[in-house]
């Protein structure tokens, strides 16, 4: 028989059980504690170096300050941005005594320039070459002033989504960026090659969109991918070995690769899903279904000059046209070659960017809103980021004033971004972004100032600063 404890054994029992629960205790306490410490550090992370905190006060002096809307310069202006919105502007605003005042008050300051067409990603390369490309491309247009760009197509999956998102995070530095991911291309310029060994089957670049309930789905999927736009491509650069960009008689080829069925359908589908839908075409076919079926903004259209009863279904329909004069401008030499071979030269050779400026004097003349786009491509070729504002100059060469070609990358274009941006982005404006750049000289007077931009500010943040200036101060100083 188990013999009966003394009243001394039960009482160290007792206090043995005690001090056991109490040790439980405060290792349940500390777990608790230090649960509590990591998932407060994971809401509240440090604040990103790319993101205005919550009380941030900055007071910009404008010497001049570009109207947006109005197309007019005006002088000795001061913006007040709180957080990462602009909480007023005018000539005699309010500087409260805890803002840091920065001086830009020997320069011309403007609105963040938008850039709707870019591509940021190159192509044929490994993912973490592409990474570094895009978020290269990305630093390369917020350094050049344009605060927002949309992301046309980067092939090669949805790369652009993560960018945005990383962008917006404060991750990484760069523009705040719409994308449209994936585009949905039957396009070619030249024969496709055989993507691997052995015998091929499937689609080119996977993407089927053969026939109108076929297109639905593919915008569906792009949708669940994160996507802001649908890019299609609607016109094909080749027919056979024989015929390639240009025919005999010195036309584009621009065989259509989309029916108006499957472009109706997309449009549709989109709209019925929040996305726009833009649309890569160069004329025939392809160029009048995208206009016809109301896609959102039609780009390079560039026989578009040839066909006045479509110039004014663009008028009818109030929608705006993209010239992307820059890509225009990297095709040239080569457009130059290929209409030598057939036999056209000096005047007669009429290259794509030269049925641009046709083109584009004619939509100018109609009213046509002209929105900003490049077609900037990643990487260091024919039209790299960074060098977009060059088309400023070539926009004046073509009909427009300075202050009209300015107004293409400010408030036209914003217009044109889905989610109704131009009430973010566009002009300097209470409520909007703090996106302010600045330079040195006045664009109106010479608009190549546009490619020297010396100020950038994102959001209420100082990006960039090559102005000799004043040091940030206080209101009180």
């Amino acid at each position: 028989m188990q013999r009966c404890k003394t009243a001394v054994e039960v009482k160290r029992m007792e206090h043995s059980m005690y001090n056991l629960v109490r040790s439980a205790s405060l290792v349940v306490a500390i777990a608790a504690a230090s649960v509590t410490v990591v998932w407060s550090q994971a809401r509240r992370p440090p604040q990103s170096p790319y993101l205005a905190p919550p009380d941030n006060v900055v007071a910009v002096r404008a010497g001049r300050m570009f109207d947006a809307r109005a197309g007019t310069m005006l002088n000795n202006q001061i913006i007040l941005i709180k957080g990462d919105r602009i909480a007023d502007s005018g000539p005699s605003v309010h500087i409260p005594p805890e803002a840091r005042v920065i001086d830009l008050s020997g320069a011309t300051v403007l609105p963040g320039m938008i850039d709707g067409h870019v591509h940021n990603a190159g192509r044929g390369d490994s993912v973490e070459m592409k990474t570094i490309v895009m978020v290269q491309s990305a630093a390369r247009d917020l350094d050049a002033g344009f605060t927002t760009v949309v992301d046309m197509d980067s092939r090669g999956g949805f790369g652009t989504v993560d960018l945005r998102d990383a962008i917006n995070e404060g991750l990484i530095k760069g523009p705040r960026m719409q994308v449209s991911g994936q585009s949905l291309n039957q396009r070619a310029s030249s024969v496709y090659p055989n993507p691997g060994p052995g015998f091929y089957e499937g689609h080119t670049e996977s993407k089927n969109i053969n026939g109108p309930w076929l297109a639905r789905a593919a915008v569906r999927e792009a949708k669940l991918h994160g996507v802001d736009w649908i890019k299609i491509y609607t016109t094909q650069d080749f027919v056979g070995r024989d015929l390639n960009e240009f025919r005999p008689d010195g036309s584009l080829v621009a065989s259509p690769s989309l029916t108006f069925e499957e472009v109706q359908a997309i449009v549709d589908e989109a709209h019925r899903m929040g996305l726009k839908v833009a649309c890569h075409t160069y004329g025939g076919d392809g160029m009048r279904s995208c206009i016809n079926a109301g896609v959102d903004l039609s780009m390079h259209v560039t026989e578009l000059y040839k066909d006045d009863a479509l110039i004014n279904t663009v008028v009818q329909k109030k929608l705006p046209i993209m010239m992307t004069i820059d890509d225009l401008l990297g095709l040239d030499t080569g457009d130059k070659r290929l209409l030598a071979n057939l036999g056209f030269t000096g005047d007669k050779a009429v290259t794509r960017l030269g049925m641009a400026e046709q083109t584009f004097r004619k939509l100018l003349k109609a009213g046509v809103p002209l929105p900003f786009g490049s077609g900037a491509v990643a990487g260091d070729g024919a039209f790299p980021h960074g060098h977009q504002a060059d088309q400023f100059a070539w926009m004046v060469k073509w009909g427009m004033t300075p202050a009209q070609a300015l107004q293409t990358a400010f408030m036209t274009e914003a217009n044109v971004l889905n989610y109704n941006w131009a009430n973010r982005v566009g002009s300097l404006e209470k409520g909007k972004f703090g996106d302010v750049i600045a330079v040195a000289g006045n664009p109106l007077t010479d608009v190549s100032e546009m490619q020297r931009i010396k100020f950038v500010m994102k959001g209420g943040v100082v990006m960039k600063n090559d102005l000799a200036s004043r040091p940030p101060s206080t209101a009180a100083q």
